[in-house]
């Protein structure tokens, strides 16, 4: 069947671009088609340096034609209605039909050839397409990435007619800006189009361009017995950069191997997108780079290779300048200090004031994940310094792994000096590795201590993706959870909360993060605990308003928002004696009214992934419980009993008895107190002495945190629930017996919700 080939011919479109660009097009044109009525049998479409391609297979050479009937007005209607119905339809009054007293009129429309259709939603697509950043040239008013400066567009070997903003479409494409020997060439379908493109070098898939770098770059690589240090992000990003991509190895001076591995790896993608190259089963950096060039040169690429030498050793004497000025004596006290002047947010105060929050609260975390109070403190009092160094304003994704690097080379500067001294336990930040003792063994020059906080301020940013790996040292966990604690109570207590796909502080990562690290390390803590002290620095941060907090204020607040929490963290907490006898209830509010849910709604997220159901995250989340790794365990278990045929039966059991119950709820207050076993009929005492049986057991799972055992416990209760359904009428003529039997059903009800609110339970 007739194929469309259409491309849109430019100058470069930057890397970043082309992938939402290919998708874009493509759902463009697959809804103008639709739209249309026009049905195809395939359609993909292909970004590159300078081109956007589109082909679709198996289109009709027309829309098909359509009969339909239309509904007219009531026989006998005003003219006006007459008129506007004949108005809309173009149909005569003649032709219309009537029947059982309204009219009828049967419409046919030819179909237009797909040619025109194609015409008019190429102009569409072009005119309204979202690039990111687009830009006019010379005097038209298209907007474009850059300028755009061929359409071809054919359809069953045609050229389709149409011309936007003085371009006209042909059937003539371009091919490489330097290789080809005739750069213009022609193409009346897909097949011609790709194979002129790969004679006049072009690859046009970008899977094909990134195979053709890692197979090029994987030899060149073997062939000296070195091994690709792979990067799927800079892959993916040359791949957007070379039509023709060839792989090229090149010498770096070796003199620059002292420098940190990501400081090497971070100047050759950064500034000039290389990969870096190791020996196979060494962990540092070999003396080569790998470049990925647009042409094939005559030499071999020795010309190129040697000016991109060049060009690195120059960057790289830059961040070695940056390196020996970033390790000088004394730098954690200057740059500390730096951060008094560092805004973090006009609404949360100053980098070195969000520092002093992430300290108190990772010593508060670090009991409950193993870690040293004092220990959490320095590191997260030294975490956010390498923002002020020299290397990281260079290369902002390198901070907290150069904090890390520094906090090791400092510390084992101290050692130097103090090695004949004997030392004491105080901490500071230019004293990272007091308190070791003589015969505790050092790494490198480091003590342990030293070692442990310069971990803590590498890790302490991750995981920043669902791909990266979570910190599982105490001290890493404690000052991790507390960075990403920080920073949701607070911007939730500015209101600065995610809304639909933006996240422009990355607040659902951080949410994911948390739960990470809390999951992997199967860490119990009260969450929410944790989150009220540090939504309160953040409101006292803020100057948020305030009351005394007292125990009447504290109370009537509580009763006014249904916030129970707000008592116990009250009753609980020094907080009121710490904090000079104010309470900022706008972050306590924004913290438990806002956090928690969206907590949930990232744990299902990740639970999701690991093909948990949403519902069950719900169903366990509605109990109030905040121990994460508790939760999970409830859904594991609530997953597995469901599966079973006894929890599907026990789940339809308990919606029935629900709806009993909200059916009675309406005529009437339910009646109170402990069901009695009734002597007949049989099913309803069988079903109380089955939750009599059954309590004993559901409270010793439940205290050993045995949900599998819970689970279990439940099942004994399906035979006699099924029973009690089957043969007993619920609403008895005989109220004693009604008020009986609906206490037994709320006594299912409330056995079943210790374990989980099944009324959200779907299925």
């Amino acid at each position: 069947m007739p194929q469309l080939l259409l491309e849109l011919f430019s100058e470069e479109i930057p890397a970043r671009m082309q992938g939402n660009a290919a998708r874009d097009l493509e759902r463009m044109a697959r809804d103008g088609l639709s739209k249309a009525g026009l049905i195809s049998e395939g359609l993909k479409a292909f970004a590159g340096p300078r081109r956007l391609t589109l082909v679709v297979e198996g289109l009709p050479v027309a829309q098909p034609d359509v009969s339909e009937e239309v509904k007219g007005p009531r026989v006998g209607a005003p003219d006006q209605a007459m008129d506007g119905f004949l108005r809309k339809t173009g149909l005569a009054r003649e032709a219309l039909v009537e029947r059982d007293g309204v009219w009828f009129g049967h419409i046919h429309r030819t179909g237009r050839p797909t040619a025109e259709i194609i015409a008019e939603l190429v102009g569409e697509i072009v005119r309204g397409f979202a690039w990111p950043k687009s830009m006019t040239w010379g005097r038209g008013k298209l907007r474009w990435v850059r300028p755009l400066q061929r359409i071809l567009c054919v359809f069953n070997r045609e050229i389709v007619p149409l011309e936007i903003d003085g371009l006209v479409a042909g059937d003539l494409s371009e091919g490489h800006r330097f290789m080809a020997e005739t750069r213009v060439f022609r193409a009346r379908d897909f097949d011609e189009y790709h194979e002129a493109l790969a004679g006049h070098f072009v690859v046009l898939d970008v899977e094909e361009r990134k195979a053709r770098i890692l197979e090029g770059a994987r030899t060149l690589c073997f062939a000296r017995g070195l091994e690709l240090v792979e990067d799927d992000g800079l892959l993916e990003e040359v791949a957007g950069l070379a039509e023709w991509p060839t792989p090229i190895l090149g010498d770096m001076d070796p003199a620059f191997l002292d420098l940190p591995p990501e400081v090497i790896r971070t100047s050759m993608r950064t500034h000039q997108k290389y990969f870096a190259v190791r020996k196979p089963g060494e962990a540092g950096l070999a003396p080569y780079f790998l470049v990925v060039a647009n042409i094939e040169a005559p030499d071999g690429g020795k010309a190129i290779a040697a000016g991109n030498a060049k060009v690195l050793s120059a960057r790289l004497s830059d961040a070695r300048f940056f390196w020996d000025e970033d390790r000088k004596d004394g730098n954690f006290e200057r740059w500390l200090e730096k951060l008094n002047g560092v805004t973090f947010h006009a609404k949360l105060g100053t980098m070195a004031e969000r520092v002093e929050r992430i300290a108190a609260l990772a010593k508060e975390i670090a009991p409950l994940v193993g870690a040293d109070p004092d220990k959490a403190a320095l590191a997260a009092r030294l975490c956010k310094a390498d923002l002020a160094s020299e290397m990281v304003g260079e290369f902002p994704e390198l901070q907290g792994i150069m904090g890390g690097y520094y906090a090791r080379a400092e510390g084992a500067s101290f050692e130097t000096r103090s090695a004949s001294a004997p030392q004491d336990d105080e901490q500071g930040a230019g004293g990272l590795t007091k308190g070791r003792h003589a015969e505790e063994p050092a790494s490198a020059g480091v003590s342990k201590h030293a070692q442990e906080i310069a971990d803590a301020i590498r890790d302490h940013y991750r995981p920043q993706g669902p791909g990266d790996a979570v910190p599982t040292a105490p001290l890493s966990v404690a000052v991790a959870l507390a960075d990403k604690l920080d920073t949701l109570v607070g911007f939730f207590a500015i209101d600065e909360k995610p809304t639909g796909s933006k996240d422009p502080f990355a607040l659902r990562r951080a949410a994911l993060g948390v739960l990470r690290i809390i999951l992997s390390g199967s860490y119990r803590m009260p969450l929410m605990e944790v989150l009220h002290d540090a939504a309160l620095r953040v409101g006292l941060a803020q100057q948020a308003p305030v009351i005394e907090a007292t125990e009447a204020n504290i109370r009537r607040i509580a009763e006014e928002t249904g916030g129970s929490e707000i008592i116990a963290a009250y009753e609980q907490s020094t907080f009121a004696a710490e904090f000079g006898g104010n309470l900022p209830l706008l972050a306590i509010m924004r913290a438990r009214d806002d956090l928690r849910p969206f907590l949930a709604d990232r744990l299902k997220v990740l639970l999701r992934d690991q093909g948990k159901r949403h519902d069950l995250v719900d169903a366990v989340f509605a109990l109030g419980d905040d121990d994460l790794v508790r939760i999970v365990a409830r859904v594991d278990a609530l997953s597995g009993f469901l599966a079973t045929e006894d929890g599907t039966n026990l789940l339809q059991g308990y919606k029935r008895a629900a709806n009993i119950l909200r059916a009675e709820e309406k005529k009437g207050p339910l009646p109170t107190g402990a069901p009695t076993r009734a002597a007949a009929p049989a099913e309803e005492g069988a079903l109380f002495d089955a939750l009599t049986a059954a309590g004993p057991k559901l409270d010793a799972a439940l205290a050993a945190e045995d949900f599998t055992g819970a689970m279990t416990a439940l099942a004994a209760l399906r035979g006699p629930v099924d029973a009690f359904f089957d043969k007993v009428l619920v609403n008895s003529d005989v109220a004693a017996e009604r008020d009986n039997r609906l206490r037994l059903l709320q006594t299912v009800q409330t056995a079943m919700g210790r374990v989980a609110d099944f009324s959200l339970v779907t299925g």
